[in-house]
């Protein structure tokens, strides 16, 4: 692996400023990394042709000039997640439907990249419209996992945690309904930031579930991760639903001492169901976090057993209603065999969409028919609020709840496909941050003899990532476990 590929953006960025590196090497050097790697991963969709070097080298021209503003990801490589939508770059969602859609304008996520200067390396493979936890459900192929290729990355953005840790790019964007960025962080050994529901903009952003979605970055050190939440963060005019709250200076959080802070362990999380290798990580990573002068101490999330059937029910009913809009009329496939509308309807959906995506599609819209809605959707809203005020209660007593991101290790490929309820509880420790809307970090703590990577995640009150990225820097630079897989 080239060496260059092994900095962080910081790093990158550093050895610009001191004329150590060109934007045109870096940009030559991934590009060389991706073609190395590329082919056993499978991390894109869509990877960036040669005129990203001619980009680079405009760049390195205008700083030559003193015409350039080095922002925080000028001419730096960035990987976005296929379901964000690009202007004149296919843009498939992992979907049949969407194999060929190349979209007339930017979500405002990448306006913002492209606005600091950074270059687009590609669209990452994803889950087909984000609904899975393996990036088996993509319409093109799955994606491996760079600690061990016969193994999952993680889903539903498995292309972007498999890129980042693999350094076919050193940051990429993912989208988040029920822990699509932080269980591949934690399946891929990297760091994946779900922000406050609101915080960053989801105009742009492919609908599943409305309520829940939302995008944030994948990196490889946590500092990497604040530099793209300072870049991303706001409110936009474009997007109802984003937060009219004034944006921190995660960057001024990193290094801050964590003395005296109040660290909670859902004592929900840590009983049966976990696989030991994992427990055994989080509660030396504690150990850790106590040695830094944390206060650990137990809280409970009472209603947490309810939380898989609930995401399940009210996920699926929101992305019914918004896939809806895919019916071979407007744009996307349309099927060949339409002798009557209604059959056009029908044979477009039934050849376009996945197996994952026709499940959720007919849950949705069963919990919201007449006679069903009550017992379903409607209850599952109540606990959804329940959920919610047991994170509001854990938080008046404790400044961040940290335990496990996923149940278990990395699982095989085809392992789970035929069980969907197995796959769905990979979830059980990530949705219910997505219930709440409140931020949720996933930061290697540990590797297993195996050297799989095990995720440790951070969950903090609305709008608080500053807290979970100090916190999560402080046990990253005592834990000194950034670096790539050996295997690639």
């Amino acid at each position: 692996m080239n060496e260059v590929c092994r900095l962080s953006l910081k790093q990158l960025r550093d050895a610009v400023k001191r004329r150590s590196l060109s934007f045109k090497e870096i940009a030559e050097a991934y590009l060389e990394r991706i073609d190395e790697a590329e082919h056993h991963l499978r991390a894109f969709v869509t990877v960036a042709d040669e005129s990203v070097v001619d980009q680079a080298a405009d760049l390195d021209d205008r700083l030559a000039r003193g015409d350039l503003r080095l922002g925080y990801l000028t001419g730096l490589p960035i990987g976005v997640k296929d379901n964000i939508v690009t202007k004149d770059v296919r843009t498939t969602c992992g979907s049949r439907i969407l194999d060929n859609w190349v979209p007339p304008y930017d979500a405002t996520v990448v306006r913002k990249l492209k606005a600091n200067e950074a270059l687009l390396f590609g669209k990452t493979n994803c889950d087909e419209f984000a609904m899975g936890s393996s990036t088996e459900n993509s319409a093109h192929y799955p994606t491996r996992n760079p600690w061990d290729l016969d193994r999952v990355p993680g889903g539903s953005s498995g292309g972007s945690g498999s890129a980042v840790a693999a350094r076919l790019v050193p940051a990429a964007l993912g989208s988040d309904t029920g822990g699509s960025i932080r269980q591949p962080a934690a399946f891929c050994g990297v760091v994946g930031l779900k922000p406050t529901y609101g915080r960053i903009s989801r105009y742009g952003l492919v609908a599943f579930g409305s309520s829940l979605d939302q995008i944030g970055p994948l990196a490889n050190t946590v500092r990497d991760a604040a530099v793209m939440l300072q870049v991303l963060a706001g409110r936009d005019q474009a997007d109802s639903t984003s937060a009219n709250s004034p944006v921190d200076n995660y960057l001024s959080q990193i290094g801050k001492d964590v003395h005296g802070l109040r660290v909670g362990v859902p004592a929900e999380w840590m009983g049966s169901g976990l696989d030991r290798e994992v427990k055994t990580a989080v509660q030396d990573a504690l150990k850790v976090l106590e040695s830094l002068g944390c206060c650990i101490e137990e809280v409970l999330l009472p209603h947490t057993s309810y939380a898989v059937a609930t995401y399940y029910i009210i996920a699926p009913a929101e992305a019914s209603a918004n896939l809806a809009r895919y019916d071979g009329v407007k744009y996307g496939y349309r099927s060949s065999q339409k002798d009557t509308l209604a059959q056009m309807y029908e044979n477009s959906r039934t050849e376009g969409f996945g197996d994952e995506v026709k499940r959720r599609i007919m849950i949705g819209t069963y919990v919201l028919s007449s006679g069903y809605y009550d017992a379903y959707y409607l209850k599952a809203s109540k606990v959804r609020t329940l959920i919610r005020q047991d994170y509001l209660k854990a938080f008046e007593r404790v400044d961040l709840i940290v335990g496990p991101t996923t149940p278990t290790l990395p699982f095989q490929l085809g392992e789970k496909t035929s069980d969907p309820l197995a796959m769905y509880l990979s979830d059980v420790f990530t949705v219910t941050a997505n219930l709440a809307g409140v931020p949720a970090l996933s930061m290697p703590c540990s590797f297993t003899a195996d050297k799989l990577p095990v995720g440790l995640q951070l969950i903090g009150p609305h709008f608080k990532e500053g807290r979970l990225l100090r916190v999560a820097h402080a046990l990253e630079s005592e834990l000194q476990l950034n670096r790539p897989p050996l295997a690639l």
